[in-house]
């Protein structure tokens, strides 16, 4: 049996531009990625199966559409292989969380199938063929700290800060239609390598916050966090984020919120 990890996606910045008529989003981001995250296990078989475990498995749906199998068939087909495969996937992340568990775990498969099935494909085939999967799925290919730009499809390498970092979300769903279509439309400008990361933004989270008010309540108990260097939302939310100065300051905040009910993971970005 052969073992991949699908870490949890994060984003420091996330700038939207306009509109598309397509129906998404141009958008700039920068995308992180934590030891925290999803097990992806996989052991030949003549047909492809799924089964989840885990806090998060009961939430996950695990029917044909299920992301996993998806990039499964994608890459089967691609690759012209009968091949099949039994996977099982631990499932830690929480569910439409603005944390990527299904891109992550998607991309865990690629890769994962990618070894099973003796393809030695490069990393960037791979995250090619996860595109029609999902606009997170190709960065999450990669699981490395990248600049995307379109559709976040884009990629290119970005400064990796490895600083701890803690994960909060109060428990609630923030469908992320629903957030993209309460942006406000107005072009705040994009990312550059010369500002600094505390001055860039997350440009879904006033429309996130009026879905759901309890974000707000969360980025305000981070930012008044001893050692805390950066607060923000993760993609379209309910997830919170919070970068420390050192291991002992976040685990410290993790304390600190436990009389709150919240989910929280401290961790680190990799």
């Amino acid at each position: 049996m052969l073992t991949e990890s699908a870490p949890a996606k994060i984003n420091l910045a996330l700038h939207l531009r306009r509109r598309r008529a397509d129906g998404y989003h141009d958008l700039e981001s920068i995308f992180a990625f934590t030891r925290f995250g999803d097990t992806l296990h996989a052991e030949a078989a003549a047909n492809l199966s799924l089964t989840l475990t885990g806090p998060m498995a009961a939430a996950a749906d695990v029917g044909d559409d299920n992301l996993v199998l998806r990039a499964a068939r994608a890459l089967a087909a691609a690759a012209g292989t009968a091949a099949g495969a039994r996977l099982h996937l631990a499932k830690r992340i929480p569910v439409a969380a603005g944390l990527g568990g299904g891109s992550a775990d998607a991309a865990a498969a690629l890769r994962l199938l990618n070894r099973l099935w003796g393809l030695d494909w490069p990393l960037e085939r791979l995250a090619s063929l996860a595109e029609p999967l999902g606009a997170d799925v190709p960065v999450c290919v990669c699981s490395r700290t990248m600049f995307g730009a379109g559709k976040g499809e884009q990629l290119s390498p970005w400064p990796a800060t490895h600083a701890p970092v803690l994960l909060v979300n109060p428990g609630v769903a923030v469908p992320t239609g629903p957030v993209f279509a309460g942006w406000d439309g107005i072009d705040r400008g994009g990312i550059d390598a010369v500002t600094p990361l505390a001055e860039l933004r997350n440009d879904m989270t006033a429309a996130a916050v009026a879905l759901q008010p309890v974000i707000a309540d969360v980025l305000a108990r981070l930012e008044a966090a001893p050692g805390v260097q950066l607060v923000r939302m993760s993609g379209s939310g309910a997830t919170c984020l919070a970068l420390f100065e050192s291991e002992a300051a976040c685990a410290a905040a993790a304390a600190g919120l436990a009389d709150t009910g919240w989910w929280t993971e401290a961790t680190r970005i990799i």
